[in-house]
């Protein structure tokens, strides 16, 4: 099943590059028929990364995101208003299934909290514990790849033992 994986935010402001070094450790670690897109924003173009696509992953930064990070399923949404130019996951769904004229694959966003997004800081100290706990969690995912899996995965981000329990 091959997995589009999509990481971005700026390297430059702080917690904001979680997206792009999550991304980063996905390549290093060469994970089989995956995808990986890396800007530092959502655009509509890249509803046609997802061609071709069985499952989606998202990977990005929020201010007030739980801590350390989320994991949940999204589904395509229609007139989501940016706050820039840049565009939801959610909407990059809705314009593949828009331009393609066919259901999105399942899709998936990983987003960390982050603490410090200014311009020249590096990852804060909390950044730097939260990427590695979504790092292994990463982990655990290619493990499970696939929709029934990362959907438990979701349900099951509190326990303490990973995915459905491993």
């Amino acid at each position: 099943m091959k997995l589009v994986v999509f990481g971005w935010g700026n390297i430059s402001r702080g917690d904001d590059a979680f997206g792009p070094l999550l991304l980063a450790r996905v390549a290093e670690a060469q994970w089989p028929d995956s995808a990986l897109i890396e800007d530092y924003q959502l655009q509509i173009e890249h509803a046609l990364d997802l061609e071709g696509a069985g499952l989606a992953l998202f990977l990005d930064a929020g201010r007030d995101t739980p801590a350390p990070f989320s994991f949940v399923e999204i589904f395509p949404r229609k007139n989501l208003t940016p706050l820039s130019h840049a565009l939801a996951p959610e909407s990059v769904l809705a314009i593949f299934e828009q331009i393609l004229g066919r259901k999105a694959p399942p899709a998936f966003l990983l987003c960390a909290r982050g603490e410090n997004f200014e311009l020249g800081a590096g990852l804060s100290a909390e950044g730097a514990a939260r990427l590695e706990a979504a790092w292994k969690f990463l982990r655990q995912l290619e493990a499970a790849r696939g929709p029934e899996s990362w959907r438990a995965a979701g349900i099951n981000l509190t326990d303490p033992n990973g995915i459905a329990g491993k």
